[in-house]
This record gives C-alpha cells, structure tokens and sequence, in this order.
C-alpha cells in the first residue's frame, strides 16, 4: 500500500499550541537580545538553553531518546516562529534537524543512546562539515578522506563555512572513504568530536553579524574509533541526503520566519505613520507591494510544510522536489521583504531603532546557502523537468 503525507490545510490543535508557546519564548528574548549577542561576540546561550528545557530543540526526534516524537514539520514551526520573533536560531538547522535525523535514520541503538538524548535536550550540540573550498556544492568531489587503519579511522582534510563549531562538541564530517593503494571510494559519515587530536577551527570573518559564527576546519590525522562511522561506508549519498533535505525545509522556515518579522515591522509602521493626512498604508504603493510580499510569504510556507509533511511521512524522493522548491522561494521572498521593509520605513528603515538594516545580510544569505539559488534552479531544471544536465 502506497504511503500518504497529511498536509493540514490549517494548523491542528497541537501546532497552533506550539506556535503560540514558541512565539512566547522569542518575543522573551526578541531582536535586541540577538543584536547584543552578535555584538559582543556571544552565543545565545540563555536562548538555546531554554528551547531545549522546553522541549523545543529536540521535538523532531523519537521519544524513547529523550525528543518529542513528532516531526520535522513541527521543528520547522520552532524554527519560523523563533525567526519571526527575530530570535532565529541557526543551529536548530544543524544539530536537531541534519545530524539528528541522520543519527536516528541510519546510527546503531548504540549511537542513538550515546548520541540522541543530548542532541534532543540541546546539551549537546552537533555541527555538521560537508561544505569544502574546492568542492562546493560537488559532493562527488571532496576532498576529506577517511582511512581505515586497523580498528580505527583516520581522517584528514578541510571544511569551510560551518556553522557553529566553537559551541559544538561534535562535527558529523563527510569525508570520502580511501583504500589503502589511495583508491577513492564513497563519501561516509562521521562523528568527530571537537576536542579530537588534529582538529583545528578557525573562525572565518564575516560582514553579516549574526551570534552564529562560521569556521574554516582542519583535520589532521584525527583518529577516530570504529563505532564513530554513522550507517555504512558504501551507502554515505543516501544517508548524505537524508541530512540535506531537512536542512532544507529548516532554512525554509527561518527565511520564511525572518520575512514574516520585517513584514510585521513594515505594516505595523504603515498603518502609524501619517504624512498627507492618512496612513502612508492606504497609498497602493504602499500598500501593494507589502500585499505581494504576504502573498509570496504564505505560498513558500505552504511548499516548505508540503515537504515537512513528505519528509515525515518517509517519501523522501518528492520530499527532495518540495524542500528544493520551497528553499528558492524562501530565499527569494527573505530578501524582497527586508527591502520592501526598508523602503516603507525610508530613512527609519536604516536607523538603528527599528533593527531592519541590521538584517541585510540574513535576508541575503538564504539565496546563497545551504545551496545557492543556481543550484535550487539546476535541480528543478534537471530532476522535476527533466531538462539536459548543464554540469
């Protein structure tokens, strides 16, 4: 019998709960707890803290390890909400989301017990290293490897561009499995912790301030033991991909988030702020391109639900069409809103008070990562249109 995926139309009872106890949560901390944080080069540690006391940062995960038994819709719901509130947290798409649905999906009952419970509880937290400076997006091409050496593992190579590692204390590593004549086999997976012998980090700078950082990673003969591999070392793409679509549908949800709070800026300022006698919200070029913004909003919402739902319900082949989908969307409604947010504000729009120019670089970044805008078009070109491969 062939599998379903439920997509209510309307929130249930459950996630409008959920919603409401997370929205609570963030406009506790809200914007300018992150803006201090960013500033002063902290991580929003009270933040996460209470997430994961709430049950919030493990919600996706399965309940005999300590998570909430639902799914990813409702990590994403977590996710939206926080961003909406301007307190979006990056690693809930890292920890939680990738390393903890490839744990549950392809780690022993071992790994799970070991792993899971702190994943879940946010007391530990998981970064994840596939981005390469010479690879790019081209997973076929890393150049991480992972030599197996008696009982051990021992890898080398490079990572740039991941995402909190100095609060992590373990990187899921994907490195391509050698022989030992040097023949490359296929990418695996790996649990490294952070304070392994030959593990470096460095933290790269950044123009966009956000109290997430990025960093470059260097592995140096880092041993590892057996039990550190993570499901099969001739099967790593699958497994790879049951990481990558969740990513997905979590960077979704916090574009999705972040264009919901400069659209609840930009109006909340339209219907006040009165120059010829009446709300500058009542002029159509007010007023229309904000309506166009909410529109696009609500379409990309419901294309990242749709690939929650297929997620959760185990039909991963389409829920890799909607979660690519749904991320171009994302990426683009993020950033149209923050400028049709600026231009309504006009010169408040860049003042300090109201936050929005702070958030250029955020509502930027999801057109170019977890995978660039490019890319979300090649996959749909190629995989639903089925158009030649350019590359």
């Amino acid at each position: 019998m062939a599998r379903e995926a439920h997509l209510p139309l309307t929130d249930t009872d459950e996630r409008a709960a959920l919603r409401e106890a997370v929205r609570a949560l963030g406009n506790k901390y809200g914007l300018d707890y992150m803006i201090d944080k960013a500033d002063t080069g902290e991580y929003p540690t009270e933040l996460w803290r209470e997430a994961g006391e709430l049950g919030f940062v493990g919600v996706n995960l399965p309940e005999e390890y300590g998570g909430g038994g639902a799914g990813l819709a409702e990590l994403a719901i977590v996710e939206e909400e926080l961003a909406a509130c301007g307190t979006g947290l990056l690693m809930l798409v890292v920890s939680p989301a990738i390393v903890g649905s490839i744990i549950t999906a392809f780690g022993t009952d071992e790994q799970k017990s070991r792993w899971l419970p702190g994943i879940a509880s946010g007391e530990f937290i998981a970064a994840f290293g596939i981005t390469e400076a010479d690879a790019g997006t081209n997973s076929h091409n890393l150049g991480s490897t992972a030599r197996k050496v008696g009982d051990k593992w021992v890898l080398n190579g490079n990572k740039t561009f991941i995402s909190g590692v100095d609060q992590a204390d373990a990187v899921l590593y994907v490195a391509t499995v050698v022989d030992e004549e040097g023949n490359r086999g296929k990418p695996a997976l790996f649990m490294v912790p952070t304070d392994a012998p030959g593990f470096t980090a460095n933290r790269i700078p950044m123009e966009v301030k956000l109290a997430e950082w990025q960093y470059s990673l260097f592995l140096d003969d880092v041993e590892l033991p057996a039990d550190a591999l993570i499901g099969s070392a001739d099967n790593g793409l699958p497994q790879l991909f049951m990481g990558l679509n969740p990513e997905r549908v979590m960077a979704s949800a916090m574009a999705t988030g972040q264009a919901r709070f400069c659209l609840d800026r930009a109006v909340s300022y339209a219907r006040e702020r009165n120059v010829w006698g009446t709300p500058i919200g009542a002029h159509q070029g007010i007023s229309h391109p904000l309506a166009q913004c909410h529109v696009e909003l609500e379409l990309t919402r419901l294309m990242w639900q749709k690939a929650a739902a297929l997620y959760d319900a185990g039909l991963h082949r389409e829920a890799a069409d909607a979660a690519n989908m749904a991320k171009y969307a994302a990426g683009e409604i993020s950033a149209k809103s923050l400028d049709q947010a600026v231009q309504t504000l006009g010169g408040n729009g860049l003042s300090t008070e109201y936050g929005l120019a702070r958030m250029f670089g955020a509502s930027r970044l999801p057109r170019i990562a977890p995978i660039s805008r490019e890319m979300l078009l090649n996959y749909v070109g190629t995989n639903i249109m089925g158009l030649p491969k350019s590359y």
